[in-house]
């Protein structure tokens, strides 16, 4: 109590605030929630994937013959896969052999610059500013929204013009452009190389080349590897554009040779092979299966970054 020359009153009491009592937060159980209708659906699209490939595989271990009298989806008496696979690379005094070569030269030379050229430029457009950046997003965006076939004749036309037609170099040098590779690549440099990072190399007497090639590089690791993926497999498949370039069946990739194979039946006195055209169909998949196989963990892992923000 505290004492003046007037009246005497008494200090109240300071009153302590209730405790505040939390809601209790519901548990959530580690195990997801199960749906039956999501079970189901994804089961069906796992069929629907896998069937194609359960056949092929089946179909590549039967003879001409038995292609004839067995039912697709299960084996003949005989086992001829093996059998097969040696007619098949000595057919045509092998050229399949050669074909398979070509497919290799368009894909590590096509592919691999592509991707190489994806990553310095989707490098430098994500972390340097210069006048018309702008523009070229726009072009990038449109390059990407515009289908390759309709670009198909005007490539034809121009590479005529130049007389690099019916010559390797008329499937590599249209393969080294990826305006979605190059999209990508810009995408992932963005959130994937930290500016801080960059500068501090910078301040350290780093050179813009060492600073790409020892710095920036690792971190993009997982995205080179998703691009490397999706520009492989469409130079692998890629049917069209030797369909309209190539003449000389040397130079064909394994997507149109294996295709003039079929085609041969239905020409005057040709021969029908249907076991061969399954066997290297089988074998052309081979080498996209344990690409992605082996490359699964860098290629998810660009896929996600830059979904969660931290």
């Amino acid at each position: 109590m505290t004492t003046t020359t007037g009246s005497v009153r008494p200090t109240a009491p300071l009153k302590s605030a209730a405790p505040r009592l939390r809601s209790p937060r519901r548990r959530i159980s580690g195990r997801p929630r199960r749906s039956v209708l999501l079970t189901v659906l994804t089961g069906v699209v796992l069929v629907y994937s896998l069937l194609p490939l359960v056949w092929l595989l089946i179909s590549a271990t039967k003879s001409q013959q038995g292609l004839a009298r067995s039912f697709g989806l299960w084996f003949d008496g005989n086992f001829d896969l093996w059998q097969n696979i040696g007619a098949t690379f000595t057919y045509q005094d092998g050229v399949f052999g050669r074909w398979l070569l070509n497919t290799l030269l368009y894909v590590l030379v096509g592919a691999g610059g592509a991707t190489l050229l994806a990553v310095l430029g989707g490098y430098a457009l994500a972390k340097f500013a210069f006048p018309g950046k702008r523009a070229v997003f726009a072009v990038v965006i449109g390059a990407v929204a515009v289908p390759g076939t309709a670009l198909a004749v005007p490539t034809f036309l121009m590479f005529s013009k130049m007389g690099l037609t019916n010559t390797p170099w008329a499937v590599i040098v249209p393969s080294l452009i990826s305006p979605f590779g190059l999209y990508l690549m810009w995408v992932f440099a963005t959130e994937a190389i930290p500016t801080e990072l960059m500068e501090a190399a910078r301040i350290d007497g780093a050179s813009e080349l060492r600073t790409f090639f020892q710095v920036a590089l690792p971190l993009l690791a997982p995205g080179t590897v998703t691009v490397l993926l999706f520009t492989t497999v469409a130079t692998w498949n890629n049917y069209f554009l030797p369909l309209i370039m190539l003449k000389d069946p040397d130079w064909y990739p394994l997507t149109l040779g294996l295709d003039s194979w079929n085609k041969q039946a239905q020409t005057a006195g040709g021969e029908a092979i249907p076991h061969l055209v399954l066997t290297g169909s089988l074998l052309t998949i081979v080498p996209l299966i344990a690409a992605f196989l082996l490359l699964q963990k860098y290629w998810q892992s660009g896929l996600s970054a830059g979904s969660v923000k931290e």
